[in-house]
């Protein structure tokens, strides 16, 4: 309550803003393909980009999408490139952001592109041909790729002057919006009752083993009412039936981040953590079961590696030979941007990858029918 007090006006700027965009008589753009949104209503930490990924499989796997041409649109966040760009595997974070980087080195078949205006960007995904105008020519570097036909955006929830065919958000099981503030006092950068303008909601990072009990106390403190478990929704605090699924985070084994990896240190018994995202401490608490973690770099989210920041991690090396450096997949796009990264660091360095999936066969099955009939 304090932040709704102390910044008043944020708070009275972002409830107008709803209230115009849900105006009735209100104009909205349409995509030419159907389109899925998953976004939130914090500033990162949800696991926005596994899910991304989590959804490009499943569609690979339903009758409907597995063959079909799918393309997901980012904005690029702190990419130095402008307007339209189609990511490429041989391309940098710097050129096209490290997400969308990432979820195109997982999934080459897809198209991944980047644009700021989501309009637009759907427009040109749906029509490559358009790509072609004067407009386009000089600033897009990779114009030739197939028209989707199935578009998921991420990190588009904020982004209303598109209509979506479907939204996801995404809320942390360990930090839900309803205990959070406004930013600069908290991490939320809309309205928490946002969450119930979706058509599903995803609670994220939750145990593996989480009983139907503890999920009723979450979302009852949310607000939903007659959650069922079987039927994966809830009765949101609007009256409305809202698709709800938990999911949770898989480790996968290290790989090197470079090419000259040496496998050995994988087997070390001590690690240096090196991060950059918005919350490390799962990532810490998986190592910590295998390592000790001798020393720790946080960075803030999408830091940008410089010459001093390797330097510090090179001292550390130095005084722990044996010792592995351990990134995430986010981070080593990051890393592999820099220039004139040492070889001793090279053959040491590795990312744990993630996978996200559902804590049930039965919303895995549910989810899957909700982003195929679409």
């Amino acid at each position: 309550m304090i932040d709704k007090i102390l910044l008043f006006p944020y708070y009275l700027a972002l409830k107008w803003r709803d209230r115009r965009y849900k105006r009735p008589g209100r104009k909205f753009h349409f995509a030419d393909v159907p389109t899925l949104c998953i976004g939130n209503v914090t500033v990162g930490g949800t696991g926005k980009t596994p899910h991304v990924e989590m959804v490009l499989r499943l569609l690979q796997e339903t009758p409907a999408w597995s063959g079909k041409q799918l393309a997901v649109l980012s904005r690029g966040y702190k990419r130095e490139s402008h307007g339209f760009q189609q990511v490429t595997t041989s391309g940098s974070a710097t050129m096209f952001g490290d997400e969308p980087l990432q979820i195109k080195k997982k999934f080459p078949a897809a198209v991944v592109a980047v644009d700021k205006d989501r309009v637009e960007g759907c427009g040109l995904l749906a029509h490559p041909e358009r790509l072609q105008a004067r407009k386009y020519v000089k600033r897009c570097w990779n114009r030739e790729f197939p028209a989707a036909d199935y578009i998921v955006l991420d990190d588009a929830f904020q982004y209303r002057k598109l209509k979506v065919n479907k939204t996801v958000v995404l809320v942390d099981y360990n930090r839900p919006v309803h205990r959070d503030m406004l930013l600069p006092f908290g991490r939320l950068r809309d309205l928490p009752e946002r969450v119930f303008d979706a058509d599903a909601l995803i609670v994220t990072k939750c145990p593996e083993t989480l009983e139907d009990a503890a999920r009723v106390d979450f979302l009852e403190d949310m607000g939903f009412t007659e959650y069922d478990p079987a039927a994966c929704a809830a009765t949101n605090p609007d009256g409305r039936r809202q698709f709800v699924f938990f999911t949770t985070v898989h480790y996968e084994p290290a790989e090197g981040v470079f090419p000259t990896a040496e496998p050995r240190f994988v087997y070390s018994k001590k690690v240096i953590v090196v991060t950059g995202i918005a919350k490390d401490t799962p990532l810490r608490s998986y190592l910590s079961d295998t390592y000790k973690i001798v020393k720790r770099f946080s960075f803030p989210d999408h830091h940008t590696y410089t010459w001093k920041d390797i330097n510090r991690i090179q001292d550390i090396v130095r005084d722990q030979p044996t010792a592995a450096v351990i990134t995430t997949e986010k981070d080593a796009q990051r890393l592999l941007d820099y220039s004139g990264m040492p070889e001793n660091l090279m053959q040491r360095l590795f990312m744990v990858p993630i996978k996200t999936d559902f804590l049930t066969d039965v919303e895995r099955e549910t989810f899957s029918g909700f982003i195929e009939k679409i």
